[in-house]
């Protein structure tokens, strides 16, 4: 789901490993693989102060490197193990489609089969959208929503799976039909959800006993309710008032087929190796050869890319899987980020090549930097040092929205009253899609707002002069933000709710009515 990463001001870069600059075109650049990655590694994970990690790369068949590096919890000893689970977010994506296209290569059903076949209950705002749309276009993200549209109200909510597909047709989407991608939680937990429609087991069973059992991916948990009980696990962490901290495991299992499975790089392993084996373990298939096909085809232009060593490209998508075209190679790849953790898995199929990196803190994008270091060491190209320049621009932006929060804090502390009596905001408020929220009495003119379906987590909200209040969620993903009332004649009449662009970009307009 969830990939998309805060800001985080860290300690000066020091100085970084360094290849001699005539070795960019004459030497064998695998050589960084067993000589300098390691140190490569050690540091990074310094810099960007990630507890644990775990990092695979396979080749030709074979394991190149499998480590877990840190610990487990902040604070703690227990050293990551290959064995560790970690939750891999968005990289989900992959099994819930591979699933889909192995039972299409079966006979089952066809990619372009109408969502309504399997569930007819299944609407969109727009009917005649709804009535269209196809298992595939749920798989490649291009129903109309934006990316990240309505995750607020399904993304770690006690919604069921079958409440979220109902509150789809209340979802005003942002593009039309089939015009544009949009990243898509919801379409994905839907189009996971013909799963058991067609075969009377669910998501969970199904690619339990389907992929994690013939693979041997034995520690390996669907859902994200099993992981706090799990023995060998990691516990995730972000970036509160500039401190990195544990948090709570998100329950995501509203949105499973999207992305609620814990793997680790042991079990990670099995599934690259099989997909760079066209579906085979041993001589035994697995996944059907057309099913992994199915799911590299592309579907959607997501975005132009401009690379580090300065080309350009297309990012395309396929059926959860992102493509591209790097230096001549085809990459196949996903990310993954949930509330504590970020990871990437990266295929080069015709390279045999396959990259997987788990982390434990979702303050950071060494997950992604380490891929593209992997890949230009192996295709032979020059040294960029993909961390630290990630790293200095994660520290900018960070320290950007460090100085904004300082702003507004300084701002509450002039102790500016509300333009109304704080009583005045008091009440019910309600948002067609999301439901129902409460705002409470605070401490002075402080307040309160409880929501429906997030039950354990409330937002204070802070004067900061006229109808406008400084707003910090309890829970550190949903953000920091400005929440300005509406008022006519006196009276409030609503209030606009906006949490961290990481969860979603669009606002909730909350209507007052008690």
């Amino acid at each position: 789901m969830f990939s998309l990463i805060k800001k985080l001001l860290l300690l000066l870069i020091v100085c970084g490993i360094r290849l001699p600059a005539a070795n960019a075109q004459n030497i064998d650049r695998s050589k960084f693989i067993t000589d300098s990655l390691q140190t490569y590694i050690s540091r990074a994970l310094t810099n960007w102060r990630i507890p644990g990690a775990a990092v695979c790369i396979v080749k030709d068949g074979k394991i190149v490197l499998m480590k877990g590096y840190g610990v487990k919890e902040l604070g703690l000893t227990e050293a990551v193990d290959e064995n560790t689970l970690f939750m891999i977010g968005s990289n989900t994506k992959a099994f819930t489609a591979t699933i889909l296209a192995m039972l299409q290569a079966n006979g089952k059903l066809n990619l372009d089969d109408k969502i309504t076949k399997y569930i007819p209950s299944f609407k969109l705002d727009n009917k005649p959208a709804g009535d269209m749309v196809t298992i595939r276009d749920l798989l490649c993200h291009r129903i109309g929503f934006q990316t990240f549209q309505g995750d607020f109200t399904f993304y770690n909510t006690n919604l069921t799976r079958e409440d979220i597909i109902s509150k789809m047709a209340l979802v005003k989407a942002t593009y039309p039909f089939r015009s544009k991608w949009g990243y898509t939680n919801s379409a994905f937990l839907t189009a996971g959800q013909v799963i058991p429609a067609v075969t009377g087991k669910s998501w969970e069973a199904y690619i339990k006993d389907y992929i994690f059992a013939p693979l041997g991916m034995g520690n390996t948990l669907a859902l994200s309710k099993n992981l706090p009980t799990a023995l060998n696990r990691t516990v995730p962490h972000t970036i509160v008032d500039g401190r990195l901290t544990a948090i709570p495991y998100d329950q995501i299992d509203g949105l499973a087929p999207a992305g609620s499975i814990s793997s680790s790089i042991n079990d990670m392993s099995k599934w690259v190796l099989c997909l760079l084996n066209n579906g085979k373990v041993g001589n035994r298939q697995v996944i059907p050869l057309a099913a992994i096909q199915a799911t590299r085809e592309p579907q959607d232009i997501v975005k132009s890319v401009h690379h580090l060593n300065g080309m350009e490209d297309y990012e395309l998508y396929g059926l959860g899987w992102f493509l591209e075209d790097y230096a001549g190679h085809r990459i196949v790849m996903h990310t993954g980020g949930v509330g504590g953790y970020v990871s990437s898995v990266t295929l080069v199929p015709q390279e045999h090549l396959g990259i997987i990196v788990l982390t434990n803190t979702d303050q950071n994008r060494l997950y992604d930097a380490l891929k593209w270091e992997i890949m230009d060491a192996y295709f032979k190209m020059p040294y960029r040092n993909y961390s630290d320049n990630f790293l200095k621009t994660f520290k900018d932006d960070l320290d950007a929205a460090q100085q904004l929060d300082h702003r507004r804090k300084d701002t509450v502390a002039l102790l500016h009253p509300p333009a109304l009596p704080a009583t005045a905001y008091l009440g019910k408020y309600t948002n067609e899609l999301y439901g129902n929220m409460a705002i409470t009495a605070g401490e002075g003119n402080d307040l309160e707002m409880r929501f429906e379906h997030h039950p354990k987590m409330y937002a204070h909200l802070m004067p900061l002069g006229g109808n406008r209040f400084y707003v910090v969620f309890s829970d550190p993903e949903l953000g920091k933000a400005v929440f300005p009332f509406s008022v006519q004649n006196g009276t409030v009449t609503g209030v606009r709710v906006k949490v961290d662009d990481d969860v979603e970009y669009n606002p909730y307009d909350f209507k007052k009515v008690e």
